[in-house]
């Protein structure tokens, strides 16, 4: 009885709490349904007799709303367009000083508009402070005039660079002659600075004729640069010009700040003559090979050249003179000089000898060895690069590995054409090789020349490069895709002198083959016990 009063009572209770609930719950409800406010246009219904007109002036209403908002758009467009203006006025004004000094901005560069601001901008003192900083580092790069330099490990070398690959020198087992794909950082910085040649080329301003025709990247020929740690960076790019042998050259640097243009010119090479002077002695096979690149590329493509050839001694002499001559009937080649001298084989004195021995007007000369292969694209570089009286061209030609050993054995051994790729396991960029180079004569005789007091090999083209960069002339340091030395057996004879033989044993050890190419000629026997073990373990088990 008392479990059956006890449930009734927690029954009765429960229904209370219910009850209650639901009071509270509508008590709530009424509390808070929202009041018309007195002041408040209740919104007119379709069915009213004020219906249309509520609508209408609640339409009239948001489109005054918007055309407040147009009008305001429109003046801050126009606050917009009078600042443009106004700091485009700036630009012109601080680039006309500029080019009054020598120097301009690119277009697609940053402006300095942008930098100095408008009224709320730099002031005039600090806008005259950054243009004299914008001079005083291209003043002081090596960009108008050479510097001088104590040693050949103190120049900053180009990189070259086409749209597709960078040619670079950088030092280490794991760097590749040539980056592709390049490097995103630089690929962006080149891409600018080709951008902004081609909208200069393509400005009205700069040669002051609407019809000319558009450059396009695909005019893009080559392109050089360097960067001077505490200065700036230095482009030259070259484009292909309106006609045959003429070229457009754009200068441009960036003083770690807005990218500046320094030359636009037009460069026609077409009456640009270089002379070839090559020394020798004996090789009269050497030189039968060097005569067929050279009746390729140098008569049959270019036809801007003089061959120089200065023979030392009597041995095979009448074979060099037959195969010169032969030539001379072939392709009707006439522009050549032979120079015989009866002495010891010195490199620098033929060289000396060659340079003098011309008595025409002011000539480029390329000095060059009977183991070199070149194309025509590089005797474009020749001419581009060299200046008389303000730059001379040191090449890092290609040289070429060993090809017994590259391609395994002499009977696999592809023609010379085949075998001119630039790949790690290939070659390498000889960049403590000064030899090849082009300078005009009139530069070589102001410096002095050669010290003929050089006997035999090496010494003389670092003798020669020192005095450049002790000179006021810009030295030209690149790697060129189209200049390669092919390999040869190098013999260093007990002549030279202590240093001098050192120096051709570290050449020719540099020449044979890369350096993972040598490891497994020195590790062969390893290699060959370890695969002799491997075969007897194979045998072992099938038995």
């Amino acid at each position: 009885m008392l479990r059956r009063g006890l449930l009734a009572w927690v029954f009765r209770v429960a229904l209370l709490l219910v009850l209650l609930c639901c009071c509270l719950s509508l008590i709530y409800m009424l509390a808070c349904s929202p009041r018309a406010d007195d002041g408040q246009v209740p919104l007119p219904r379709a069915n009213s007799p004020t219906g249309k007109e509520g609508y209408q002036a609640l339409l009239q209403e948001h489109e005054e709303q918007h055309r407040h908002y147009i009008s305001s758009l429109k003046k801050q467009i126009s606050q917009l367009k009078d600042e443009l203006q106004e700091r485009s006025e700036q630009l012109k004004t601080v680039q006309g000083s500029l080019e009054h000094g020598g120097v301009g901005f690119g277009a697609g560069g940053v402006g300095v508009g942008g930098l100095m601001g408008g009224d709320d901008g730099m002031s005039e003192r600090s806008r005259t402070d950054l243009m004299e900083f914008l001079r005083s580092q291209l003043s002081r790069a090596e960009v108008h005039a050479g510097t001088k330099i104590p040693t050949e490990y103190a120049v900053v070398p180009f990189e070259s660079f086409t749209l597709q690959k960078v040619y670079q020198l950088e030092t280490g087992l794991t760097r590749h002659p040539e980056e592709k794909p390049v490097r995103k950082d630089k690929r962006d910085e080149l891409i600018e600075a080709l951008e902004t040649a081609l909208e200069t080329l393509n400005s009205p301003v700069e040669e002051g004729n609407i019809h000319r025709r558009m450059y396009a990247a695909s005019d893009f020929i080559e392109g050089i640069y360097r960067t001077e740690r505490d200065k700036g960076t230095l482009y030259e790019l070259t484009f292909k010009g309106d006609r045959s042998h003429e070229f457009k050259r754009l200068v441009f640097f960036r003083p770690f700040g807005p990218i500046m243009r320094v030359k636009n010119e037009r460069v026609d090479t077409s009456n640009m003559q270089i002379n070839i002077i090559v020394p020798l002695a004996k090789r009269a096979d050497k030189f039968r090979q060097f005569m067929h690149n050279f009746r390729e590329v140098c008569v049959r493509q270019d036809g801007r050249i003089h061959l120089t050839v200065v023979y030392f001694g009597k041995d095979q002499v009448s074979e060099v003179k037959a195969i010169l001559e032969n030539t001379s009937k072939v392709v009707n080649f006439k522009n050549y000089t032979f120079i015989q001298l009866n002495e010891e084989f010195s490199r620098g004195k033929g060289l000396d000898v060659g340079a003098r021995a011309w008595k025409g007007n002011n000539v480029l000369l390329f000095f060059c060895d009977v183991d070199i292969y070149f194309t025509s694209e590089f005797l474009n570089a020749c001419r581009l690069n060299a200046q008389p009286g303000k730059r001379v061209f040191y090449p890092v030609l290609f040289s070429q590995y060993n090809p017994g050993l590259i391609y395994g054995h002499h009977d696999a051994i592809p023609p010379i054409e085949q075998q001119l790729v630039i790949k790690k396991d290939t070659g390498f960029w000889r960049d403590f090789g000064f030899g090849m180079t082009c300078q005009y004569r009139s530069d070589f005789i102001n410096i002095g020349g050669f010290d003929v007091d050089i006997k035999g090999w090496g010494g003389e083209d670092v003798h020669l490069y020192r005095k450049y960069l002790h000179s006021n002339l810009v030295v030209v340091r690149t790697p060129v895709r189209g200049l390669l030395h092919l390999w040869h057996e190098k013999r260093c004879v007990d002549e030279l002198t202590a240093e001098q033989y050192k120096m051709c044993m570290q050449s020719k050890a540099m020449n044979e083959a890369s350096h993972g190419q040598l490891g497994m000629l020195v590790f062969r026997r390893e290699i060959e016990a370890h695969l002799r073990k491997q075969k007897h373990k194979t045998s072992l088990k099938k038995t």
